[in-house]
Formats: C-alpha cells, structure tokens, sequence
C-alpha cells in the first residue's frame, strides 16, 4: 500500500529545491495537458522551485519544450540527451550523451530491429514520433494502436534485449536503444553541469512525479517520489514504486501532488 500524497510531511515540502516529473500520463491525460497541470508548472517557478521533465520523448518535442514551457530544461528520451534554453543570450543548449556520429550507427542498427519487431509481432507499429528523434527507437504498444496484451510488450523487450540494446517500457510505448544510460543518469549530469549540484547528496532537496517502469530508477534514485495514481495499473510490474501516490490520474494527478507540495510550504512553522 503506497501512502497518499497528503501524508507528505511540511517539512520534507519545505525542504525542496526542485521539482522532476515524467510527462505522459503523468503530465497528461489521454495525450492532453490539463489546464491545472500547466499551471502548476507556473506555480512551481513563482515558489522559486526548479522545474525538470524528464521523459520519453524525442528531441523534436523537447526543442519545443525548452524553449517554451516555464522549465528549466528538458531531459528526453530516456536520457540520451538534456536540453535547455538560455534566455539572455538566446540560446538552446543541447547536451548529448554520444556524439553525432555515434548516434547515427546506432540508428541503422535500431532501424534493423524495428524491422523485426514490427514484422514478428503483430499489431506493433513505430511510434508516431519517431522522425523526431536522435538517438532511441519508439514501438507504439497502445498510443495510436489497438493495445497490446502485456506478452507481446515482453515480446518486444526480449526482441530489443537479444540484439544487445536497453528497453524500457512507457505508459505508450517500448523505448529501446544502445548506450549505458537512463533518465536517472541524464538527470544527475544536468544537475551537475546547470546548477552544480551533486544530487547523490542532495537527492533529499528534489520530488520526482511519474507513472509507469520507465520511471523506475527516479522511484528508487529520489526518497521523495510520487505517483499519480496510474502508477497502480503496473504495480505488479514494477520492483520499485513512489513513495506517494496522488488520488487522481494523469495530469489532475500531478496538480494534486504540486498543489499538496506548496499547500504544506505555505504552512508555518
């Protein structure tokens, strides 16, 4: 039984310097940003709070999202990358884990296996997002397809696993790529590298918001984690849940858990 949200203590709200979260299902609902999740993100800035997605995501979509969402940069797809914008020179700062032409040979090599899975297993289709990412290939399982019984996701994930590339599996799609890394790796290097922080030794200063395995290693990294309340959907799936969970789903969700967090910061005492 993961506790409710609520029973997070002032104290811990208090202490936060920051604020990392997934983006779909956790951010969104059904593919929409709620209107009170935006919100929250500006409620967070104005608290002073810094402000991380940390998702799935292809590059494409996190150029938009740095420079046009109230964040402090973007870490996308699973942690091959961080983005940020700079707004007194201008400029959008993109840190890749490898380099262009690393990226490029893992491509062809991922474009092999897609080739496979998507002949293999029926019903399997390339994300829609795929053209606009860099280094990471996207199998929609319930996005914009008929969803898939959970055997042929684990079909995916031996597929990606048997020719030697990571996996991991979203609320909508199965990401795999080549490469030692993951959001939690990408995180600590943003952290390090924008605001000089150790987060090994501050882990206790920043909440992470998610819903789904991919989201594992923040649930595990971040004392203060949180899920909105589909997490439950894959808790027999995962080994590692949040140490919270919001009553709501998807975006609703994540403005319930950002509103308890600067409710028990405005608390005295």
């Amino acid at each position: 039984m993961i506790p409710p949200i609520t029973t997070l203590s002032a104290q811990g709200a208090k202490r936060l310097q920051g604020v990392f979260f997934d983006i779909d299902d956790t951010f969104t609902t059904h593919g929409k940003i709620g209107g009170r999740a935006f919100q929250a993100l500006w409620d967070l800035r104005k608290a002073g709070l810094r402000v991380v997605p940390i998702t799935g995501r292809p590059a494409g979509w996190c150029d938009h999202i740095a420079r046009m969402w109230p964040v402090d940069g973007v870490v996308g797809e699973n942690g091959a990358f961080y983005f940020c914008y700079e707004e007194e020179g201008r400029h959008l700062v993109k840190r890749f884990l490898d380099s262009r032409k690393v990226r490029g040979g893992n491509r062809v090599r991922l474009e092999k296996i897609g080739e496979e899975i998507l002949t293999s297993i029926p019903g399997t289709a390339l994300a829609s997002d795929q053209l606009y990412r860099e280094a990471d290939l996207a199998i929609d399982y319930c996005e914009d397809v008929r969803p898939l019984p959970w055997e042929d996701v684990e079909r995916i994930c031996d597929l990606f696993r048997s020719r030697g590339a990571n996996c991991k599996v979203s609320s909508i799609h199965v990401n795999g790529w080549f490469g030692d890394y993951d959001k939690l790796s990408m995180t600590r290097t943003f952290a390090a590298e924008r605001w000089h922080v150790d987060l090994d030794r501050c882990k206790e200063e920043y909440l992470f918001c998610g819903d789904s395995p991919n989201d594992e290693p923040m649930f595990r990294f971040f004392p203060l984690s949180a899920g909105v309340q589909n997490v439950l959907r894959f808790a027999e799936r995962m080994k590692h849940l949040p140490a919270f969970v919001a009553d709501r789903e998807g975006s609703e969700g994540f403005a319930e858990i950002v509103e308890t967090v600067l409710r028990l910061r405005a608390q005295k005492g």
